[in-house]
């Protein structure tokens, strides 16, 4: 394809990207809102975030393998159908659970688009140029995590609109890409005969459902020692050690090819990914609740504070990428952008509710320039080593544990969070004698209805619980860190299958 094709498919698979990654943002500020509306709690706030991780982690791999038989294009249109039936469902949500059942719909269309994107690139672009437009890549999912909360604050605050808007406005992009994809992409389908593992990836989904459940509620809805902690643990621990049997001895083409670990690229790179997705998803979903709790912004002003995070990742994710395609080196980006997460989340772990916002603006942009140089270089790394009859399952096993490991990261620091700032709360009531009785800890509340000296304890409650995140999800980052220390660097092809391939195709 020439430079001018590869523009025009890459519009509308950058506009589905756009949709992908606004289905977070564009609630993000929104969150404390709904659940206040809904009358949901700290648990609730957490499982709209990870019931769309969840079932996008679950069906990344699953799209990804469809992808090496089936036509790209129309999985792609699939998948953003499949977005807009899950938008229009949350947005006329009457209650928590059919919200968070709607969020999971959503979440199978952005596993899709996610997994999706990266094949379709992979199979138009070489490795060697493919940095280039993943910079692209990187662009679109800055503008989305800038002009996501932004716009999501804006229609929060807007009169005669409200948060239910928030899920009606991806639903128009997601129209615009459908048909711009439809007009511009054109690859060929190279069918095989596929046998997709649906046992495996409901075991695999299962598993980790039952001990994202246990993260979520222990400690609130029941104590971490106890017979229901003991009952899913056990659960999810057995759908999981059945699931690694099923891809290992039963699955004639498994949804996460084990051979695929063989290459040590791949394996570092996938477990890189866990750690980045528990540190990046687990700490920085919180951020908004930080600014609009702890810091008594508008969703709005708390959509304005991203910009510090999402323009180091914009200028971090062009730069790099336009700089990988010119000299073929890649590890040096890797390595570099993690130590500023490391950094970043240590400096983000000294924040309360009452450090200047200048100081934790200048903190989020040393994680962002981080995040700019690793997301997509830990894809391109993966890729490079692949065959092209693999590059489905690969680039969607990279996806699927970054989002496994988003899941788990906000499960588990959403449980650390709610547990804290009961903690907090409580004490802090006490000191005050006022009794808990009439203050639900657990619940997220409306500041703005409660007396002033009730007020602080929340916004210190909800200030220094979010900091000890940060301190939590620095070790995440750091053991990423070691992992991308490990990883070989190989030059970056220029062709799109691998040298093995082409001889094969030449001999035949």
């Amino acid at each position: 394809m020439s430079h001018r094709e590869i523009l025009e498919a890459l519009s509308g698979l950058l506009l589905a990207m756009f949709v992908a990654m606004l289905s977070s943002t564009v609630v993000s500020n929104a969150l404390p809102r709904i659940v206040t509306d809904l009358h949901g709690s700290q648990s609730g706030y957490t499982w709209v975030v990870v019931a769309t991780l969840l079932t996008m982690t679950a069906s990344t791999p699953v799209w990804g393998k469809l992808a090496d038989q089936f036509d790209k294009k129309m999985l792609v249109q699939s998948a953003l159908v499949v977005y807009v039936i899950g938008s229009l469902i949350a947005a006329t949500a009457p209650s928590m659970g059919v919200l968070i059942g709607a969020r999971a719909v959503q979440g199978l269309g952005v596993g899709g688009l996610t997994a999706l994107v990266q094949v379709v690139i992979a199979s138009m672009v070489t490795p060697r140029e493919r940095g280039r437009y993943s910079g692209y890549l990187g662009a679109v999912f800055a503008l989305a995590t800038v002009s996501g909360p932004l716009i999501g604050g804006l229609l929060v605050d807007a009169p005669g609109l409200g948060w239910r808007s928030c899920f009606y406005v991806g639903i128009p992009v997601a129209v615009v890409a459908f048909v711009v994809l439809q007009k511009t992409l054109h690859l060929p389908v190279v069918r095989r005969e596929v046998h997709i593992d649906y046992l495996g990836a409901g075991l695999i989904v299962s598993g980790v459902s039952a001990l994202l459940v246990w993260v979520s509620l222990a400690g609130n809805d029941f104590a971490w020692v106890s017979g229901t902690s003991a009952a899913l643990v056990a659960l999810g621990v057995v759908l999981l050690v059945a699931a690694v049997y099923v891809e290992m001895r039963v699955a004639l083409e498994p949804v996460i090819p084990t051979r695929l670990f063989r290459d040590r690229t791949t394996a570092l790179a996938t477990f890189a990914s866990i750690m980045v997705g528990v540190a990046m998803f687990g700490a920085t979903v919180y951020l908004s609740q930080y600014f609009q709790i702890a810091r008594g912004m508008t969703p709005t002003r708390a959509g304005l504070m991203s910009i510090a995070m999402v323009g180091g990742l914009l200028v971090s994710s062009i730069v790099s990428g336009r700089r990988i395609t010119r000299t073929g080196r890649w590890k040096r980006y890797l390595v570099g952008g993690m130590v500023l997460v490391v950094i970043g989340l240590v400096l983000l772990s000294r924040i309360d509710e009452q450090t200047p916002l200048v100081v934790v603006g200048a903190f989020m942009a040393v994680v962002g320039v981080g995040l700019g140089a690793t997301m997509q270089n830990l894809v391109l790394a993966v890729q490079n080593n692949t065959a092209q009859a693999d590059m489905g399952s690969a680039s969607a096993v990279v996806a699927f544990f970054r989002s496994m490991g988003g899941s788990i990261g906000v499960s588990a620091l959403g449980a650390v969070l709610s547990a804290q700032v009961s903690d907090k709360v409580r004490s802090g009531l006490t000191a005050l004698h006022i009794s808990t009785d009439g203050h639900q800890s657990h619940q997220i509340p409306d500041l703005k209805s409660l007396p002033a000296p009730v007020r602080d304890v929340f916004e210190h409650a909800f200030g220094t619980s979010t900091g000890e995140l940060f301190l939590i999800a620095a070790p995440f980052a750091l053991l990423a860190l070691v992992a991308v220390l490990f990883i070989r660097e190989v030059p970056l092809r220029t062709t799109i299958e691998r040298a093995d391939e082409v001889v094969g195709a030449s001999a035949r």
